[in-house]
């Protein structure tokens, strides 16, 4: 198994609003991708497309079984691998995931990163529940394993996800091939980097206590509390910091409820205080995303990313669904085929310049105001990159 160490990329923080904590009759969700320091992350738009028969899927490690459509999508992704960290797709499903460790043993080979599953689960779900399914038909049939980030030295974790559509939400958390689910139908929620659910399940794989029982984690009698029982007993630092990140980000929501907006979900990801907003060692929030998702299916939803690190210093850019929707070119990375350390066996000997347009101009603008010291926070909601009319 991987080891840990003080810079490992191991935290985020995921939230989400249901009518009637928005401050509109829609769902509200939100999302920092904290991962390390120098690394990109770009936003790409993939068109719903058609698969012939048979068609496989190479993923970041191994190749799937392709369906025969799937939908559009907008993800924000590290941009070495294949699947991301954030996103959405045509029918107004959101999700993210954030790494966890708990008492079952982290897979060592290769197989589906936690990213993986979720770019799978926006292309091929129509709403959240779908996309929950799609996750853990995936995770029964591969498994999930494999390092998360571009090092020679592996590191490996296992996932939650926080899902969201226009009318609920669901948290699910694995544990290996084994997960619990919770359905969230009005309020707040959030989660960090710990499993969350307790006696609260919704749904669960049909294994899941009597694996529990047979390891010797549960006697079988009186109530089944999934994180009590599969949480680890010595928590790594970053999970422990995780629980303080934790308790912010819930009482920022409580303080809110009723009146949450896209904007004062940009505000918490801000957050610098507490932690949610991260800039630490050797890793920081290097892409954000905000989406809001109107209960009417005539509205459209809007999706707000930075593609760039630092939400308290970047500029959350909307996109919409529709017509005419293309990649935006300033926040693609550049590619290198075949000749990709992600590629080349072993893997990640080699550094390669990922950085696209934004980044760098980014990088430039945050010199100069830190040179100047001119910073100001900037306007959130400027011209988006694809206009619907």
């Amino acid at each position: 198994m991987a080891s840990w160490s003080p810079d490992t990329p191991c935290s985020c923080d995921c939230f989400v609003s249901v009518p009637p904590a928005s401050a509109l009759p829609a769902v509200i969700f939100a999302k920092n991708s904290d991962r390390p320091r120098d690394e990109v992350q770009e936003v790409v738009f993939v068109p719903a497309r058609t698969h012939a028969p048979g068609s496989r899927l190479q993923c970041t490690y191994i190749e799937v079984e392709q369906v025969s459509k799937t939908h559009a999508v907008i993800l924000s992704r590290p941009s070495w691998l294949w699947g991301a960290e954030m996103g959405a797709n045509e029918h107004g499903v959101c999700i993210g995931n954030e790494a966890v460790w708990t008492k079952e043993p982290v897979r060592e080979g290769e197989a589906l990163l936690g990213m993986d599953l979720l770019r799978l689960a926006l292309e091929r779900g129509s709403s959240a529940r779908e996309a929950l399914h799609v996750i853990t038909g995936l995770l029964e049939r591969y498994g999930q394993g494999g390092s998360c980030r571009e090092d020679p030295t592996p590191f490996c974790y296992h996932n939650t996800f926080l899902l969201a559509d226009r009318t609920e939400a669901w948290v699910l958390e694995t544990a290996g091939r084994l997960w619990a689910a919770r359905r969230i139908q009005e309020g707040v929620h959030n989660i960090s980097n710990q499993l969350s659910i307790g006696s609260d399940i919704s749904a669960e794989h049909p294994e899941l206590r009597p694996h529990a029982r047979a390891q010797g984690w549960w006697d079988g009698q009186g109530t089944f509390d999934f994180a009590q029982v599969f949480s680890l007993s010595q928590q790594p630092v970053r999970m422990e910091a995780a629980k303080a990140r934790f308790r912010a980000g819930r009482e920022l929501l409580q303080q809110q409820q009723g009146g949450i907006t896209a904007e004062v979900m940009m505000g918490i990801l801000r957050d610098k205080e507490s932690g949610i907003c991260m800039d630490s060692g050797g890793f920081r929030t290097t892409a954000s995303m905000v989406s809001v998702l109107p209960r009417d299916p005539t509205q459209p939803c809007v999706h707000f990313l930075t593609a760039t690190p630092d939400p308290s210093r970047s500029v959350f850019k909307p996109f919409i669904f529709g017509v005419g929707a293309a990649q935006p070119p300033q926040v693609l990375s550049p590619t290198f085929g075949a000749h990709d350390p992600v590629r080349t066996l072993p893997r990640f000997q080699t550094q390669v310049d990922r950085r696209h347009p934004l980044y760098r101009g980014h990088q430039v603008a945050l010199g100069l105001m830190e040179s100047e010291q001119l910073f100001s926070p900037p306007p959130t909601l400027p011209e988006p990159w694809h206009h619907v009319p």
